[in-house]
């Protein structure tokens, strides 16, 4: 069964495909996922009465610090999130790496093609300072398949990246450089220039490095410091294996086999209408080993064929959660 549902993930081009999938994936977590079937029997829910993706419940994310969120057997990878002092941490269970990479790649070829007609930067110090990141790994297999001696990750050697960057400008080569948002803002302090076919993308926040900023006002700062017309942004997160890309804008864009529900902030278990905001509900049929279905703590809304993310919930677990983890 779980060899036919990878066949039928990988092959996954239409939105049918992606409903008819997400009931078919549904109906084997809630059979495999203890966790999950766990938090299904607390809701009341009757498996073979969902009968459509948005009847679906989705797992509130504060799930994967306190219990195991993986269907039986051995792991291949354990990915943790990153937290402040004192915070519990989240951990995916991965049990065939294969999936997540297939899942990177696919998705970074769909919207910005193949990894080897760039070079990849990676400004990710929050990252590479502790074990566990799945960011970095993703990106240490883009900086292993761009196939250029001047790809790499950069911790805090400014110096060696602004050199870099002015000889990839000059020789006119696609460079994509990621950065979590609080060390592009550190290298923007120290380096202005004009370089409009840079790929800025940003992804995370300030980790406690630095203020909150707004995405706009982020990106306004950014597009200053670099000469470039838009900042992009990747959405992700440990408890996914896949990733939405933003080319502008805050507006991120989903691969096949993903897609964002807005939910009612006052309950978690109606959907909100088309523009409103509202927590951020994702399903993620890559995480087929784990749970596809996460109720996140993001606010956003849908809108322009693709999703916003507006903040967080404030210092508030997602509401329901405490069914499986007081």
């Amino acid at each position: 069964m779980r060899d036919l549902l990878i066949q039928q993930l990988k092959g996954i081009n239409s939105k049918e495909d992606f409903a008819d999938l997400a009931i078919q994936i549904f109906r084997y977590q809630a059979n495999h996922c203890e966790v999950y079937n766990e938090y299904l029997s607390l809701l009341g829910c009757r498996v073979n009465d969902i009968q459509s993706v948005d009847q679906i419940p989705c797992l509130p994310i504060e799930v994967f610090k306190k219990r195991r969120v993986c269907s039986s057997g051995d792991v291949d990878i354990e990915f943790t999130s990153s937290g402040t002092t004192g915070d519990a941490v989240s951990t995916h269970f991965v049990k065939d790496i294969n999936i997540y990479r297939w899942s990177f790649l696919k998705s970074f070829n769909l919207h910005y093609g193949n990894p080897e007609d760039y070079v990849i930067l990676g400004l990710l110090p929050s990252y590479l300072e502790r074990k566990g990141s799945s960011l970095i790994f993703m990106v240490d297999e883009l900086i292993r398949l761009s196939k250029s001696e001047m790809s790499g990750f950069y911790l805090n050697n400014h110096t060696d990246l602004i050199n870099i960057l002015e000889k990839l400008k000059a020789a006119k080569q696609k460079v994509l450089l990621i950065g979590v948002s609080f060390a592009l803002i550190d290298l923007a302090e120290i380096y202005q220039s004009k370089f409009p076919e840079l790929i800025v993308m940003e992804t995370g926040g300030m980790k406690g490095r630095r203020k909150e900023l707004v995405r706009s006002e982020l990106h306004e700062i950014l597009q200053e410091a670099f000469g470039v017309n838009a900042i992009h942004s990747e959405y992700g997160m440990t408890e996914l294996l896949s990733q939405a890309y933003s080319h502008g804008n805050g507006l991120f864009h989903c691969p096949p086999w993903m897609d964002v529900f807005i939910r009612e902030i006052d309950d978690p278990f109606s959907m909100s209408k088309e523009s409103a905001t509202g927590g951020v509900n994702v399903i993620d049929l890559a995480n087929i080993d784990s749970c596809s279905f996460i109720a996140t703590s993001d606010l956003g809304k849908k809108h322009g064929g693709g999703f916003e993310v507006l903040g967080r919930f404030d210092n508030s677990d997602v509401r329901g959660c405490n069914l499986l983890i007081n």
